[in-house]
This record gives structure tokens, sequence and C-alpha cells, in this order.
């Protein structure tokens, strides 16, 4: 599919809380941008900008989190689930020396926010995402992402002109097997049954299921989940991942401690959080 496709990654500057994405958004992609053309987003970006993180440091573990840290995922993970899940030797070495400290504190995040089966994966806990975030920050799914989607593609009619669909994307996987697509993280698109967990995330994995980017909202072009799903993973090839896929290729990347990565520091890296997505019928006509 992706050669329906024309596709170009805009870099744009590291969005901090508080910072106007859209304004940036509109001022990246002004003179590239077309009617009929998908403007696909980071979820994780548009998120750090709404200031919806929380700082790990100010959570208390308890006693079952600090379980699934020491045991679960120094253990089973790596041992056992990993294997199986046909992980890469590099995540399994950094599962066994899993932080107990730093990590009972995102477990313990996660089980508040996600619940018992999303806070036993090995990352991304219910879309919770540390990776490309300072210090002890972490980021939280939007809970308003076709909202989100909605308002970035009236801004773009109204300042520029151009008619255009925009799709909020995420690099949490969903599964598909026989047009039945699946995910651990929760409110994906329609179309795209969010269960399991954990449960979900081994299925998927152990049985070698297609796996892709997961659309989380699309305002525009009424297309198919299927369409949709294979625009969110072009999105997140095109992307590229900024300091790093997770937060411990970020902090090799830096040199740094886990809590010791700077606003600074993720500032000096290139980000390019809008991939525009337009179709080549489009391009010949």
């Amino acid at each position: 599919m992706a050669g329906r496709y024309k596709l170009r990654a805009v870099e744009s500057r590291y969005w901090k809380p508080g910072d106007d994405y859209t304004k940036d958004i509109i001022e990246a992609i002004k003179n590239i941008v077309a009617d009929g053309d998908f403007v696909t987003v980071s979820e994780k970006a548009v998120s750090t900008a709404l200031g919806n993180l929380i700082d790990e440091k100010n959570v208390e573990p308890s006693s079952l989190a600090r379980f699934i840290a020491k045991y679960w995922m120094r253990i089973v993970w790596p041992y056992i689930l990993g294997r199986k899940c046909h992980m890469k030797l590099k995540t399994i070495e950094f599962l066994r020396s899993y932080p107990a400290e730093e990590g009972s504190r995102h477990k313990q995040l996660a089980l508040m926010q996600s619940g018992f089966l999303r806070a036993l994966m090995h990352g991304s806990e219910g879309a919770i995402d540390g990776s490309n975030l300072p210090y002890s920050y972490v980021a939280l799914p939007l809970e308003n992402a076709q909202e989100v989607a909605c308002q970035l593609r009236e801004k773009i009619k109204s300042k520029l002109g151009k008619n255009v669909s925009v799709v909020i994307v995420d690099t949490d996987k969903t599964y598909s097997v026989m047009g039945f697509h699946f995910t651990p993280r929760p409110k994906p698109l329609r179309g795209i049954h969010s269960i399991g967990g954990v449960l979900a995330y081994v299925a998927g994995r152990s049985l070698k299921l297609k796996k892709r980017a997961t659309p989380l909202a699309v305002s525009g072009l009424e297309i198919s989940t299927e369409e949709a799903i294979e625009i969110a993973k072009l999105a997140n090839r095109t992307r590229g991942s900024g300091a790093g896929k997770t937060v411990w290729d970020m902090v090799q990347n830096f040199k740094v401690g886990l809590n010791d990565v700077t606003w600074e520091m993720l500032s000096s890296v290139k980000h390019r959080p809008v991939v525009i997505i337009r179709p080549k019928m489009q391009i010949k006509q």
C-alpha cells in the first residue's frame, strides 16, 4: 500500500507543555500541504504540548507495584515472555536490570490509570510513555483524540484554505488477523478493539500477527479501519523516533542517567511530529 502514497515528514521544534502546537503545525505545512492530503500527527507530541503529563517522582508505589517491578519485570519478561514474544536480545537485557524504584513508581501509575493487565506490559502500559520526555515525566494518552483531530482540521481549513484529513497516530501496535484488529492500548480508532492488555500483546507477538501503528482518530475523509491503520504505519515509519524509541534508547543516546534527560537535550534533537501523506492518484490529477 505504500506505493499508493507520497510521504513527507515535517520537522518542527520540540513541543513543551503550553506550546501552541496547532500554530506550529500550520506554519510548518503551509507551503507543503494540498487538498486531499492526510496530515498525521503524533499523539505523544500533542499530549506533551497539552501538558498531559505526570511526574512519576510524586507517585508512591504500592506493594503490588513493587512486586511487578522487581519480579514480574526482571524474571517473567526476560526469561519467559520475552522469548515467547520474539523480543530483541537488547530489550531482554534491559528487562533483566529493570530499575526497581523508578519502575515501581511507573507501575503504580499504570495500575491507577490503566488497570492490572496493562500494568503487566513490559512498556507503554496503557499508552503511558516516558520516551522523548525529560526527568521522570511521562505522557498520558489523549482522552479526546477525535476532538483534537477535528479542531486541527478546522484550523488548517480556516488558516490555509486546504481541505485535508487529520489522523492522530500512536506508535503502540495494533495486531490484525482475518480482518479483526486489536491492540493492548486504550481508546483506539473505532473498528480496533482494545482488549486484554498484556494478553493482547503476548498473543499478537507470539503468533507473529501483522502489527502496525495505531490510529486514534480520523477527521475528514471517511476511510476504512484497514486504510487508517496503514496510514498510521506509514506515518510511524516516516516520522522517526526523535531522541529514541524507548526511555532506555533515549538515555543511552544522551549518555545520562535514567532521570537526567533535560528539556534542552530534547530540544537539540530533530523532531518530526507531523507526516503528510498524499494519495498518488491525487498527484496525477
